[in-house]
């Protein structure tokens, strides 16, 4: 692991780990407050690792960003990271100006947003449903068709004719937000970018989160099952009880090495859309899992609010959906085997 990775671990895991606490995580499902922990993810550089240092960042790889959104997965943290280091990234390697301030990503690539006109004349039009952290956010980087193509905007959110507020299950905004002309600067989509970057992007990041969570409801869940007794002996000890929990234990350790697995391809310079679908599509169905045993293993005590496994549990529920589901990328991996052909098939496998 490199010096500067080991600095964004322990700085992200002793801020998160000593201030999203039980009572906090209350607080901001009940008011939107997150304590004003984003205030001091922004004083320690934690949400631009991937920007130069020209502009402000860190100029960090792709496995720097996965610590990081790790931590905020295994945290269950209140904040739009994730979002905002996409937001920073894709700016600034189309040539915008970094965001500042909390930023979000909105993929209108599908022509739910176009874009017209140029230069400083540029306005954007469009709904898109479920954009996350939109009413919190100040800033959004969109990508959108113009002309027959896709661009890059950045527009404010203030901008926006309407943000009409909603949440997903782990109670984090995911709004519909409305444009109606809102003037926003532009420029091409880089080459070397898929046009549903934001999409592919969007599924690596939650896929790191996915695998975070999942090691924090099996550390929780294993506490547990060794600290409850019940028929004089600590759950941990019945054999059906360790079978589950070896099960979970595979799905948090394969979620952990292939949520890992895009940031480390895209540092090699590797094409991770391969890499991305596999990602997403198995840590999606590993949260079903991670989160089923958890509250079968809880039992009554994890099914209630005032318990906080399910601070963990219901982000893996909230998550494994969003930027496609298992299904969705599983049909994506096949469809690009069968692409491929059957002679380049194992070498896929053994390679991506």
């Amino acid at each position: 692991m490199s010096e500067l990775r080991n600095i964004l671990t322990d700085s992200v895991n002793g801020l998160f780990g000593d201030r999203v606490t039980r009572e906090l995580l209350t607080r901001f499902d009940e008011t939107g407050d997150d304590g004003g922990i984003w205030a001091e993810v922004e004083a320690q550089g934690l949400t631009r690792p991937l920007v130069s240092e020209e502009n402000g960042g860190v100029g960090g790889e792709w496995r720097d960003a996965h610590v990081l959104l790790s931590a905020a997965g295994f945290h269950s943290a209140p904040v739009p990271l994730a979002e905002t280091i996409l937001a920073s990234w894709l700016a600034e390697r189309a040539g915008l100006p970094v965001p500042e301030g909390m930023a979000t990503i909105i993929d209108g690539s599908d022509g739910s947003l176009t874009i017209t006109g140029d230069g400083d004349s540029a306005k954007l039009s469009g709904t898109v449903a479920r954009v996350p952290w939109a009413s919190k956010a100040e800033t959004a980087v969109v990508v959108a068709a113009q002309d027959g193509g896709v661009m890059v905007g950045e527009v404010r959110l203030s901008d926006a004719r309407d943000i009409s507020a909603s949440q997903n299950m782990a109670r984090e905004p995911r709004d519909d937000v409305s444009f109606d002309g809102a003037p926003l600067r532009v420029a091409h989509l880089p080459n070397d970018l898929p046009q549903d970057v934001i999409l592919q992007y969007g599924a690596m990041v939650r896929a790191a989160q996915i695998a975070g969570a999942m090691d924090k409801v099996l550390t929780q869940t294993v506490q547990y099952a060794n600290e409850r007794t019940q028929f004089g002996k600590p759950l941990g000890k019945f054999q059906a009880i360790q079978q589950e929990l070896s099960r979970m234990a595979g799905e948090a350790a394969a979620s952990g090495v292939i949520a890992e697995a895009p940031f480390a391809a895209l540092d090699d310079g590797q094409n991770s859309e391969w890499q991305i679908a596999a990602a997403k599509a198995r840590t999606s169905e590993a949260a079903g899992v991670g989160a089923t045993v958890g509250h079968q293993t809880h039992g009554a005590i994890g099914f209630t609010y005032e318990h906080s496994l399910h601070f963990a549990t219901r982000r893996l529920w909230s998550w494994r959906s969003e930027f496609g589901g298992a299904r969705f990328w599983s049909r994506r991996l096949g469809t690009r085997a069968v692409d491929r052909g059957v002679e380049n098939f194992w070498a896929d496998i053994v390679s991506g």
